[in-house]
């Protein structure tokens, strides 16, 4: 395996067609976007890296996957009144559906989906009670008490943030949402903002490679029902209007983030975590996209056998 990683690193990571870093949040302008990383958690317990996989980025909608998963605890299949759980088809901040179906995102991984979904976690509590659980429960799953909130990169989004403020009230104005607009932002906004290393990352989406049960530890995180509706989903909405290509190119269910990483689970085998800054044309990693669909070449994980 770690041969494999190598040879990733020194053929896709040495690409001079590298994509764009998301300009559109001024923090994440200014990234080096020949930075690359790899990391493959495998579930006996092994972890292998490649790249600058010790190096913090922001996760941001990667995040997504671990407050859906806190909403499903906390509100069981009531969540699905809230979002639904089709693609979208549309880019990751449009508003267009919005109008069409009165107010409910097409799914939990589109911003307006993750925008319910952060309102449906915070249930009347303060910002930072619910920050500080998702905080807990993504240092729970990757048994890693270091990993923090960007705060630069939260205010940056903040500042920047009137699509996403848009797409919030306009919800609101269907009856949406429960609580405080600005509440919901606050929170969305921080936990898009939480920073991680590959490495960390990886290690965190190992609960889905096990039916919802941490192979290492043997700690369950979910029930193996739940589990496989997240990576369901992860497959066919975890790249906005990519997904259909991310699913033929790399065949296993995925979630993007317009930090450039991408976390990828191989049901079974590992938690895959990459990581280039250079976004493609509809905002996932392009040479992240590349380098799973060579890791698929060489291990066979694609889920399509």
């Amino acid at each position: 395996m770690q041969d494999i990683l190598d040879e990733i690193v020194a053929t896709i990571g040495a690409s001079k067609e590298r994509g764009k870093v998301a300009d559109y949040i001024p923090q994440l302008a200014c990234i080096d976007p020949n930075q690359f990383a790899i990391t493959v958690a495998l579930a006996d317990g092994r972890v292998f890296s490649s790249g600058h996989s010790d190096r913090l980025f922001s996760i941001q909608s990667i995040s997504k996957v671990f407050t859906l998963t806190i909403a499903l605890g906390k509100l069981g299949d009531a969540v699905w009144s809230r979002v639904g759980r089709e693609p979208s088809g549309d880019p990751f901040n449009s508003i267009v559906q919005l109008e069409h179906e009165n107010g409910k995102p097409r799914n939990p991984f589109i911003n307006a989906g993750a925008i319910a979904i952060a309102d449906a976690i915070l249930k009347g509590h303060q910002p930072k009670e619910t920050l500080g659980e998702i905080l807990q429960f993504v240092r729970f799953i990757a048994d890693d008490d270091s990993i923090g909130i960007d705060e630069k990169v939260a205010q940056s989004e903040l500042v920047t943030g009137d699509r996403n403020a848009s797409l919030a009230h306009f919800m609101a104005s269907f009856g949406r949402m429960k609580n405080p607009v600005d509440w919901v932002l606050g929170t969305y906004f921080h936990h898009c903002s939480i920073a991680m290393n590959t490495e960390q990352l990886a290690r965190s989406g190992l609960f889905l490679v096990d039916n919802g049960r941490n192979p290492v530890s043997g700690t369950r995180v979910v029930s193996a029902l739940r589990a496989r509706r997240i990576n369901s989903l992860m497959l066919m909405c975890g790249h906005y209007d990519g997904s259909g290509e991310f699913a033929f190119r790399v065949g296993l269910p995925g979630k993007s983030g317009v930090g450039g990483g991408i976390l990828a689970i191989a049901p079974g085998k590992a938690s895959i975590a990459v990581w280039s800054p250079g976004l493609d044309e509809v905002g996932n990693s392009k040479l992240g996209t590349e380098a799973l669909e060579k890791l698929v070449q060489h291990t066979g994980w694609s889920i399509f056998g």
